[in-house]
């Protein structure tokens, strides 16, 4: 049922209440969008001009979802997407001579994609689709108008349109009206969308998230009963969406909506897992609130835009502490070794959602060494613990500075300012190490062939031990030279022999 236009819109009288092409105005703060003045907005000269192409070979053309989203949020970027009545090898045809270049990764639902200069075009025909309860792939079926291709969109915010050339726009669902009201609703039912492409409903958690948004309540109720829907999408799809999540500017909102709906129990029940039940005779901290603190105190201490290992990082590196939870006599709680549990249930869940093997290994390494810094102490470690500390972190050591840094969620201002101060101290030394020592690159003061001349001995096992001792000679005295290093070096082969 189409709800009633935001002030001021115009409306088709012969429509019955519906609404009908009508001029594209932008709204220049969305927030307020029905009561604030609208100015007549112009697209990008690429789409226009393609616009016309597509009019001149009997076809129409309209920019859709959310590029017409994006544009009335006045944060249009370089991605545009687009829907048309033309097939997709039509579409090819026209872009082909046009566009700079051109690919056909999607064909098979229906899109060709291209760039023209500078901007990065996807063209979609009329379509919808929907899911067989027993497959993971969409059934793809074209439509014939816009209004078809509208009404399957996700969410009525991308559901609307503005018609090329000529810059009609087309909002049958209110999609304008829960711009402005700052609300997820889909053009549908819910359960209609959801039912015809269940990750929608993350796509609701990740919106929410990017945008900032509030999902409706009939929404919610929707991914709450649906949630076991979710199973027969790809885990890849499901990487994706999480991803887009997490590296959004808000991702405690989607994240706390995966929990609270049981999304998250289907997806990452290693999160929701982190909710664990308190004992009135035993205190902790709530490790769920204090993982999303986490995540967003490394969100600002990020200095290059969004970093998913970071992320990825700080919002699994207390996963493992429901397997190790102990309540002891004294009336605390432990959770020994969750460092290491958590590094193995990283790796395992990455893995099922099909992560890259160089993010696995680099997440579950931080997961791993997040609190090796608490060995610290009040700076009594020795050079050759500081060595070690920099060898096994290695290329990530400057994401475990961030990680550590962001693991202090305290409420005593003492005690974090006291973390902060012995961390900086560690820095400290680091660097004067760094410069001493090139600690960045730490290797024995011998090579292999080194090794193998001083010894001599073929390649083979033996060359490997001797660079295993020199290494860990180099950790623990510093570097000695080639001379000290040769001598140290007969003497171990003497006490082998």
């Amino acid at each position: 049922m189409l709800r009633s236009p935001p002030c001021g819109s115009p409306v088709n009288p012969g429509a019955g209440g519906a609404r009908g092409p009508v001029p594209f105005y932008v709204v220049p703060n969305a927030n307020n969008a029905a009561q604030t003045p609208k100015s007549r907005h112009r697209v990008a000269p690429v789409a226009e001009d393609l616009g016309r192409r597509f009019r001149d070979a009997g076809f129409q053309l309209a920019l859709v979802g959310g590029s017409v989203r994006d544009t009335l949020l006045g944060r249009l970027g370089h991605d545009l997407d687009f829907t048309t009545d033309a097939r997709p090898e039509q579409v090819l045809k026209i872009l082909r001579p046009w566009a700079d270049s051109v690919w056909e990764v999607g064909i098979a639902f229906g899109t060709v994609g291209g760039m023209k200069d500078g901007y990065q075009v996807e063209v979609t025909t009329y379509r919808s689709e929907s899911y067989d309860r027993t497959s993971r792939k969409p059934d793809v079926a074209y439509g014939d108008n816009i209004e078809e291709d509208l009404v399957r969109r996700d969410f009525t915010v991308n559901a609307m349109a503005v018609s090329l050339p000529g810059n009609d726009f087309i909002d049958p669902h209110g999609g304008r009206e829960d711009l402005a009201a700052r609300v997820l609703r889909t053009p549908g039912t819910p359960e209609a969308s959801f039912s015809d492409d269940p990750l929608r409903m993350l796509r609701a958690a990740r919106f929410a998230a990017q945008l900032d948004f509030e999902v409706a309540p009939e929404v919610v109720a929707a991914m709450t009963e649906m949630a076991d829907r979710i199973g027969i999408v790809s885990a890849e799809r499901i990487r994706d969406e999480l991803n887009k999540l997490i590296l959004s500017d808000h991702p405690r909102k989607g994240l706390r909506l995966l929990v609270d709906t049981g999304l998250a129990d289907r997806v990452l029940p290693e999160l929701s897992a982190l909710r664990l039940e308190r004992d009135e005779h035993f205190r902790h901290k709530d490790v769920y609130e204090h993982t999303l603190t986490v995540l967003e105190q490394a969100i600002d201490l990020e200095t290059d835009g969004p970093d998913l290992i970071l992320r990825l990082a700080a919002l699994l590196h207390d996963i493992g502490k429901p397997r190790t939870r102990r309540f002891e006599s004294d009336g605390r709680v432990s959770f020994h070794h969750h460092e290491m549990v958590g590094a193995k249930m990283t790796k395992t869940r990455m893995t099922q959602l099909k992560y890259p093997n160089d993010h696995i290994k680099d997440v579950s390494r931080l997961v791993e060494l997040h609190l090796r810094f608490h060995g610290y102490g009040s700076g009594e470690w020795t050079d050759s613990a500081v060595r070690r500390y920099v060898r096994d972190a290695g290329p990530l050591l400057s994401r475990l500075h961030k990680l550590t840094r962001s693991d202090c969620t305290t409420r005593n201002k003492r005690k974090a300012a006291a973390l902060a101060r012995t961390y900086d101290e560690l820095e400290a030394r680091i660097a004067v190490l760094q410069e001493q020592e090139e600690l960045d690159a730490i290797r024995p003061d011998l090579d292999g062939n080194q090794i193998m001349e001083v010894l001599d001995v073929p390649p083979g096992p033996v060359v490997g031990k001797a660079y295993h001792y020199l290494l860990e000679l180099r950790l623990e005295k510093g570097p000695l030279g080639e001379e000290a290093a040769t001598a140290a070096l007969r003497e171990w082969w003497a006490a082998q022999s």
